[in-house]
């Protein structure tokens, strides 16, 4: 096949196709609540997955992505969805939610992890198979309702054995695939069999799917996620590849006219987009405005580990931010907080907010609004800014706001 030109294009309009493939150029509007769990799996499969992480500093990152792409997101509805089994929980970008129907395509991760976990599951093989016979008999089950006096090194007690024997076996047996989680209750998650809760023609298609197609369609999942991509990310495919191979991986796909090479003006990295996306980002060039964003412009508050900062080169060559979370930073060298969430308007980043939301108290504390330099801190964005900060703050429970500002509490 012929080989695909290059596309050259700007920063700007290569980052405003970036964002509008991820529902943040322009909100979703609001639906009827009956539809609203279909309307979430679509943004999940739009988004291909959504990564999970327990830290709750307003609410857990899975819930925060959503929710500021769907204004009317309810936490309860993923519960819905994984009741359904519609979404599952697995490693894509890390620990991730994934819409039902790419089930086989892990299956190669599956049984990587499967190799690689059985030794230490051997250790624990007794405990495994009281967790199954558990599970088979009583059905879907928190980890709590496992009881052990057996302690062990865990994945994050490398030190000191103190995970008990029974969550360790949980964990193992969900990453080898025996078993998932079928439901959350805030924290504490509902494991069941997996042959119970996935539907049988998606385990039959995971039994017989050949290994080499499988790695090949999570690679064509990887580039539909990341939308543009560049063979230097270490998570490139989501599968164990060197950096040879990551390279080959887009040379062949180019060469097959899949994919192709975007020039910026200014940047050393060479981009890729999927062929398919072509016309949509010459559209989106078009019409690229006169300011990269206006005072009134939409604000979105993005947790640390949105879809959008997966990759922070990206970030930095598309939208001259540089964005750490600073959750492992110690509290002194922290620079903007421990939970810090980048502000979105229009097509740039414009700063941080590092908020706490008191449930007890119904408030949601800002311990530090930052404006990035260059931006102009105006009455007018200010006060959108804060517009926006309300609606946050209500959309998570709360029913007022207080913002850190020069040693002052602020309420707005």
């Amino acid at each position: 096949m012929m080989e695909l030109q290059a596309i050259k294009t700007t920063k700007r309009a290569l980052r405003r196709f970036l964002l509008d493939a991820q529902h943040l150029l322009h909100p979703l509007k609001a639906g009827e609540p009956a539809s609203l769990p279909r309307r979430v799996l679509k943004l999940i499969q739009d988004l291909e997955c959504v990564q999970i992480d327990p830290v709750s500093a307003v609410r857990p990152n899975q819930q925060l992505v959503l929710a500021a792409r769907l204004p009317d997101f309810k936490p309860d509805v993923l519960n819905q969805l994984l009741k359904e089994n519609l979404i599952f929980e697995y490693y894509a970008n890390a620990a991730s939610i994934i819409p039902m129907q790419d089930y086989p395509l892990f299956q190669p991760v599956r049984e990587r992890l499967k190799k690689h976990l059985l030794p230490e599951l051997k250790k624990l093989e007794d405990v495994a198979r009281g967790v199954l016979r558990r599970l088979e008999d009583e059905g879907p089950l928190p980890a709590k309702a496992f009881r052990s006096d057996q302690r062990v090194h865990g994945y994050w007690d490398n030190q000191n054995a103190t995970t008990k024997a029974t969550s360790h076996a949980l964990n193992l047996l969900m990453d080898i695939g025996e078993i998932r989680v079928v439901y959350r209750d805030g924290q504490h998650r509902l494991f069941d069999l997996t042959v119970r809760s996935v539907p049988r023609p998606l385990l039959e298609e995971a039994k017989r799917i050949d290994p080499a197609s499988a790695r090949e369609a999570l690679l064509e999942k990887y580039l539909r996620a990341y939308r543009v991509f560049e063979p230097g990310d270490p998570r490139f495919g989501w599968q164990k590849m060197s950096a040879k191979e990551r390279r080959e991986a887009i040379d062949q796909r180019v060469k097959a006219g899949k994919i192709l090479p975007v020039c910026i003006a200014g940047l050393k990295t060479e981009y890729y987009i999927l062929a398919e996306d072509k016309e949509r980002l010459l559209d989106i060039e078009a019409a690229v405005p006169a300011a990269d964003f206006e005072e009134d412009d939409p604000i979105f508050f993005l947790p640390p580990l949105d879809n959008l900062l997966w990759s922070r080169k990206r970030l930095a060559d598309l939208f001259d931010f540089h964005y750490r979370w600073e959750i492992y930073t110690p509290p002194a060298k922290r620079q903007y907080g421990y939970y810090a969430m980048p502000i979105l308007a229009g097509d740039r980043l414009i700063g941080r907010i590092d908020p706490r939301l008191d449930k007890k108290n119904r408030r949601l504390h800002v311990q530090l609004l930052q404006i990035e330099p260059g931006v102009e801190r105006t009455d007018v964005l200010m006060a959108n800014i804060n517009r926006a900060l309300r609606a946050f703050a209500e959309r998570h429970g709360a029913t007022a706001v207080t913002v850190a500002s020069e040693g002052r509490l602020i309420e707005i």
